[in-house]
Order: C-alpha cells, then sequence, then structure tokens
C-alpha cells in the first residue's frame, strides 16, 4: 500500500456560507448535486462521488460509524440540531482560515459566523454583481449609479480579500469604452426596473432581480477590479479556460492576480494557463469532492501542468456543512496519496514532498491573498 504524505494546514481560498436551517431527507439529498436540478425520479444524489464521500466522512464527526445508511445519519444531524452539527463538522476540517464567497442567497452564515463555528480565521470574498445590484437599488440616474458603482468597488476593495465574478467568465481583453459601459448600465437598470413591477404584479420574477447584469457593465466591473490590486476569481463552470487567455495575457502586469474557480472538466487547460503567466493560479476547488475516489488521479493531471506555487485549495462548498468537511478531507488524502507515491518511486524525498503539501493546502493562498 503506497505511504502518504501528511497534508496539514488548509486554507479554504474559495467557499460560502452553511444553511441556519433544518434540511428533511429530500431538500439535503438536492444540496449534493452539482447542478440545481433534482435527481430523475427514483433516483438519489447519495449515488455520486459526492454522496459516498460524504457518508464515508461525515457521520464518525457526529458520533456514528462511517457509511451509515442516510436515514439514520439524517436522523442523528435533527438530534444533534443545526448548529451543532455545523460546529462539528466545520471543526472536523482542521481549515485555519476561510474565504468566503457571500454572493449566495438564502440563510447562509456570514463569514464572521462560519469563522466562529469552524474555530477559524475568515474573510469576505464580494461578489461583483451583487456589489452592482445593491449600488443600482440606492441610485436613481445612470450617471450616480456609474459614480456610485466605482466608490463601492474601492471601497469593497480595502477589507475584502478578493472579487469573484460568477457570470459567462468571457471577459474582454481591453477595459469597455465609457459611451458603451453608460449606455449598457441604462438598459441594465430599466431591465430591473420591469423586473421589479412583474414582481410586483406578481407576473415575472422576484422583485429587484431577474435582470443578469450586461456584459459591457461586467467587463467594466471586472477591469474596475483589476485596477484594485487584489485578486479576482473567475468561475469557470463548464467552460474552457481559453475563453480568459486574451483577458490573463491583458492583465499581466496590472498587479491583480488571476484565480480560475472550479475548472473540472477543463482542468488540464486551466492548470496549463498558470504556466504561461505569472499572475494566474487555478483553484482545485471542486475537483476532490466532485470526483471522489478519482480525485488522487485528476490532482496528478493538474500537478503534471501547473507549476505547484500555481496551485490552491478549495472546498467551493455551499449550504451544507458536510461538503466543507468533504472538500477537506478528500483533497487531504487526494493529494497525500499524490505525494507518497512519487516519494515511493524515488522521485521526491519526503521533505520536498511536504513543502509542496504545505504550499498548496496554505501557503500559496497565504501569499496571494496576503493573509498572515
Amino acid at each position: 500500500m503506497t505511504d502518504t504524505v501528511p497534508v496539514a494546514d488548509l486554507v479554504d481560498q474559495n467557499c460560502h456560507g452553511v444553511l441556519r436551517t433544518e434540511l428533511g431527507l429530500g431538500t439535503f439529498e438536492a444540496r449534493l448535486g452539482a447542478a440545481d436540478s433534482p435527481a430523475a425520479p427514483g433516483t438519489t444524489f447519495f449515488d455520486t462521488q459526492t454522496g459516498f464521500a460524504v457518508r464515508r466522512w461525515c457521520p464518525p464527526p457526529l458520533g456514528l460509524e462511517a457509511h451509515c445508511p442516510p436515514a439514520r445519519y439524517l436522523a442523528r444531524r435533527r438530534e444533534l440540531g443545526v448548529a451543532e452539527t455545523s460546529r462539528r463538522l466545520l471543526r472536523a476540517t482542521g481549515v485555519l482560515a476561510h474565504l468566503v464567497d457571500t454572493g449566495l442567497p438564502g440563510d447562509l452564515t456570514g463569514p464572521a459566523e462560519l469563522a466562529s463555528a469552524a474555530g477559524s480565521e475568515a474573510r469576505e470574498i464580494v461578489r461583483l454583481e451583487v456589489l452592482a445590484e445593491h449600488v443600482a437599488d440606492t441610485s436613481g440616474t445612470v450617471d450616480t449609479f456609474l459614480v456610485n458603482l466605482g466608490e463601492a468597488v474601492h471601497t469593497a476593495a480595502s477589507s475584502a480579500a478578493a472579487f469573484t465574478s460568477a457570470a459567462a467568465p468571457y471577459a474582454a481583453p481591453d477595459p469597455p469604452d465609457p459611451v458603451r459601459v453608460r449606455a449598457a448600465a441604462g438598459r441594465w437598470l430599466a431591465r430591473r426596473e420591469e423586473a421589479r413591477l412583474a414582481a410586483r404584479r406578481g407576473t415575472a420574477g422576484r422583485e429587484g432581480g431577474g435582470a443578469p447584469v450586461e456584459p459591457e457593465l461586467l467587463d467594466h466591473l471586472r477591469w474596475s477590479a483589476v485596477a484594485c490590486g487584489i485578486p479576482l476569481q473567475l468561475r469557470l463552470g463548464t467552460a474552457d479556460p481559453a475563453c480568459l487567455a486574451d483577458f490573463a495575457a491583458a492583465t499581466e502586469g496590472h498587479g491583480c492576480d488571476l484565480v480560475l474557480l472550479h475548472g473540472y472538466p477543463y482542468h488540464r487547460q486551466a492548470a496549463a494557463l498558470t504556466g504561461r503567466h505569472p499572475h494566474v493560479y487555478a483553484d482545485l476547488g471542486a475537483v476532490p469532492a466532485r470526483t471522489g475516489a478519482r480525485a488522487a488521479a485528476l490532482l496528478a493531471e493538474i500537478m503534471e501542468l501547473a507549476p505547484f506555487g500555481k496551485l490552491l485549495f478549495s472546498s467551493g462548498a455551499r449550504a451544507l456543512p458536510e461538503l466543507h468537511l468533504v472538500g477537506a478531507r478528500q483533497f487531504r488524502e487526494a493529494l497525500g496519496r499524490v505525494l507518497g507515491a512519487w516519494v515511493e518511486d524515488g522521485a521526491w524525498t519526503r521533505q520536498d514532498a511536504a513543502r509542496v503539501a504545505t504550499m498548496i493546502g496554505s501557503g500559496n493562498a497565504r501569499r496571494v491573498y496576503g493573509l498572515e
């Protein structure tokens, strides 16, 4: 059996808060899915790599045996209550610092509450689209909106760990023309007002929402974030990172690091992009949690192409504290197995493997985000 290299300290450089409310079986299962759609009739998301990982890692902190039946696990969860369940699971991650994207809707804990439950430090990641929505709600005209938006971005940069954008990852290789930005802002504000009125009439959407940020306005936001000098996280989803090649080249030398989030299944392309630009980093986010028993193989593929100083751990977890624990435990085990195999083959020394484990687990994030 291959020896493993311990992966101790972790900084979770992209995660979300956890739900404060109790969940039934169906709702809990739905939260295990990678997409927002439900499982097919007669099936369950427990029968996924994520579901099996939850059954492996999460019962013991709650006083149950690993791989216990889902119904028994959820009964124990209800017995302990949401707060105690979250505390036990989050503390079992061993994560020392959380960078929390606060842009998701729902009754989720914020950075301070998450840190208290986990016994960690926490910093906020500001989502640009949500910031624009907040500014739009308090700005009367297009010109006022644009002025307030610029001030809000710079104010947020003074305390945030990073900015993030969840929209389509393509970004223009040049700052957009101010005239086009103003026109895009006007269209977006008008569409938001239409959506708000429709919601009040009960004919569509939710009040204040339903209007995605216009592309030119989103490019303006991203370039404004680049100018602030703190890291900018770009969520890839299922997009090929090649769509960001021009933006990566254009932003080199601007003092802003780009972090590519959740690149699986284009993880090799994301890894390769980090090797071409000194300011581009790859998040390992969804790989361990989503691929379960295959996580070590996927991490090895990424490490074939990316400089080790360009890789960052994250859980990418949202809503369920179980996903925080699964992300941390799967990552530790997978990276430990990959490095252990290289040590066993004589390709690496154990000292070098331990050093790289610390870099990827926490050191790179501390450097990129200026964490003490």
